[in-house]
């Protein structure tokens, strides 16, 4: 069990490393995903190498979905239609494509676009849903809570 783990742990210091040290891989890399985390991050089953599985978080680039964990109640609203909408596209989508996979501010998570089973892109269906809006980097839009 321990050369297994110490294998583990080396291949991940690897992918790692390949991400560091070019900023981007390009892909795709096939991924399953196992949970919808919330409107804009998933948990995934990702195989970057042939007979090699790793879980990881993505992030879906260029989108902000509003926090679930909010609060404001209409903000907590919002971020749990864009969990189900996200949630409604998982199912439908088990085998998904990770392409331009970047690491992400927090560790332990990555960002990437991810294409879904049918080759569509997850981040423009969640906008043609309304339910997230555009982001790209930078700060996030504060969120304002109406009365």
């Amino acid at each position: 069990m321990s050369n297994f783990l110490s294998l583990a742990c080396a291949l991940l210091l690897v992918f790692a490393t390949e991400v560091l040290a070019r900023d981007e891989v390009v892909g795709p890399v096939e991924a399953e995903i196992l949970r919808v985390v919330d409107g804009d991050t998933l948990l995934v089953e990702a195989r970057p190498w042939p007979q090699q599985r790793v879980e990881v978080y993505v992030r879906i680039r260029g989108i902000d979905a509003p926090e679930i964990r909010s609060n404001c109640q209409q903000v907590r609203e919002a971020g749990a239609e864009a969990l189900r909408v996200l949630e409604n596209l998982a199912e439908r989508s088990a085998k998904i494509q990770l392409t331009h996979i970047s690491g992400d501010k927090y560790f332990g998570r990555i960002v990437a676009d991810v294409a879904l089973t049918d080759g569509s892109s997850a981040a423009e269906s969640m906008r043609s849903a309304g339910v997230v809006r555009d982001y790209y980097c930078g700060r996030k839009q504060r969120e304002t809570c109406g009365s």
